[in-house]
């Protein structure tokens, strides 16, 4: 090829056309846009380019906001699912397809993030129903004073296998799931000592009130 050739398309710099391996010609400059158009329109091929080229990169941006790999791994997961089904949705005019992707991926992360403080908020609760079924004031007594230093106190006299998962789960902020994987307990005698020390605790609180 002499200096005054051309360049073939495969090799021009941004803006030139290139050929996608399933033989459609997209454009160098947003890539990503283009197999995003590419697969609204059902190219297998363009979905397998994109899961290959973005994948890493959008892990990393869920793992900085679930801060659990498995759950990033989840929502990766879900993330590729909805650019299958739904990525009709990316207009090439209102950005590129690399930042369609990245929203879309923050936005399933916090979700993520909201349904596991969520499930959290509903263990915790469950558990101060189940301890404190001698009254609602007790239990509200655990609940306003869940960062107190009387309760800090009451949690020393718990046995280390109650007193761990209790902190593990209200102070920490894990699951019961979480504590279990954690602790390589079962889960439901998680729960029980959970439980059993949540009784212990709001028997603690009513002595020294």
């Amino acid at each position: 090829m002499s200096s005054d050739d051309p360049p073939t398309p495969d090799h021009g710099p941004p803006g030139y056309d290139v050929h996608a391996a399933d033989g459609t010609v997209t454009t160098a400059a947003d890539p990503c846009g283009d197999q995003l158009v590419r697969i609204a329109k059902g190219s297998a091929g363009a979905f397998e380019e994109l899961f290959a080229a973005q994948s890493r990169i959008l892990m990393a941006v869920i793992l900085r906001i679930v801060k659990s790999r498995s759950l990033a791994e989840e929502v990766l997961q879900e993330c590729f699912t909805e650019v299958w089904t739904r990525c009709s949705g990316f207009d090439p005019d209102r950005g590129t397809g690399r930042a369609w992707l990245i929203t879309l991926c923050r936005r399933r992360a916090i979700d993520c993030v909201r349904s596991v403080q969520a499930q959290q908020d509903r263990d915790f609760a469950d558990g101060l129903r189940a301890s404190a079924g001698g009254g609602e004031q007790v239990e509200q007594t655990v609940i306003d004073k869940s960062e107190s230093d009387r309760t800090v106190t009451a949690l020393k006299v718990l046995p280390e296998d109650q007193a761990r998962p209790i902190v593990m789960a209200f102070y920490q902020g894990l699951t019961h799931a979480e504590i279990s994987e954690s602790l390589t307990v079962p889960l439901g005698t998680i729960k029980s000592r959970i439980r059993d020390g949540m009784k212990k605790l709001r028997e603690e609180l009513e002595a020294s009130r």
